[in-house]
């Protein structure tokens, strides 16, 4: 088993002191290297919610906590999220303009876990690992000084171009070779039931603006809609149904903040035909309606560059 990091005040210090100039401002700061991005919060952040892309979570001061179902995921500077299929949850943040939020946020390129797990595979079989799309994980000694290395590489423009990939990879070997990778590596494999219901999260993300028959869905992972549901509710912590619905509120928030339309247009481009239930159904699950929202993420978070996945990781 790996060692545990108790990360050291000393090794926190200079992860902190790292990061700092690499986000100058609240919400997503880009970086020279495309899938990372470092995030900043200067104030405590109630329970609100969020939906990530595939990706690894890796914060250094400040504490964030998760809660999908009844499962309570806590990630801090002891702790990382790692997440391999989207999945709509809560979440809230402590920090303070004293001791803000500081966060690496790495959106998972499949290309380079793929590599890795086949290397990892030749090594020896991943063995009967049960898949699980978000995990929280301790950090281990060799992960958290990947982290410092990553931060080191970051705050140089040549060395962040040139080496940051490598450094990048090591953070994957690390998580997909920590204490739960893998339980990741299974899911990433997509095996048995779960790869089913990975196949149909990523036809709903691909199509959430079209009529979604969930009982064709159903059909294509050769479920009975029973099953699929059961199945499905497994490992997201909700319905077939309810996740389109989610994923569609955030996806309309998206394109508000980025284009700027109303949300009466918005709400046509995420596949609703009603724009006063989206107004209802946006209100319920954002606490406010969606003009306010939209006003707020604007004015209170750097926007985030459009993702490939065409998901929108909340700057939360």
């Amino acid at each position: 088993m790996q060692d545990t990091a108790q990360s050291t005040p000393s090794l926190q210090r200079q992860m902190v002191d790292l990061a700092t100039p690499l986000a100058p401002v609240e919400g997503y700061n880009l970086t020279a290297l495309r899938d990372v991005r470092i995030l900043r919060s200067d104030r405590p952040l109630s329970r609100a919610p969020v939906l990530y892309d595939p990706g690894i979570v890796i914060v250094l001061q400040g504490r964030k906590r998760g809660f999908l179902g009844d499962e309570v995921y806590l990630y801090d500077a002891q702790h990382y999220l790692a997440v391999s299929v989207p999945v709509p949850f809560s979440m809230e943040t402590d920090a303070s303009a004293e001791e803000p939020l500081l966060a690496i946020y790495l959106r998972l390129d499949f290309k380079v876990a793929a590599e890795l797990m086949m290397k990892l595979d030749e090594c020896g079989p991943v063995g009967d690992a049960i898949p699980r799309g978000l995990m929280s994980t301790p950090m281990d000694e060799g992960l958290a000084h990947a982290v410092l290395r990553f931060l080191k590489v970051m705050n140089s423009p040549l060395e962040s171009v040139i080496l940051g990939p490598d450094v990048v990879r090591e953070i994957y070997f690390r998580v997909l070779t920590g204490e739960q990778g893998s339980s990741m590596r299974a899911a990433l494999t997509r095996r048995g039931h779960f790869g089913k219901i990975a196949k149909a999260i990523r036809t709903i993300h691909a199509c959430f603006d079209q009529k979604l028959d969930i009982g064709h869905l159903a059909d294509e992972a050769g479920m009975s809609p029973t099953s699929f549901h059961a199945h499905f509710k497994a490992v997201t912590s909700t319905s077939p149904i309810q996740y389109l619905k989610t994923t569609r509120l955030h996806q309309a928030r998206l394109i508000m903040v980025r284009s700027g339309v109303t949300a009466a247009v918005a709400s046509a481009q995420v596949g609703y035909e009603s724009p006063s239930q989206f107004s209802r159904e946006f209100k319920r699950m954002f606490g406010r309606g969606p003009s306010e929202e939209a006003s707020r993420m604007k004015h209170a978070f750097a926007r985030p560059d459009p993702s490939p996945h065409g998901l929108y990781v909340a700057a939360h």
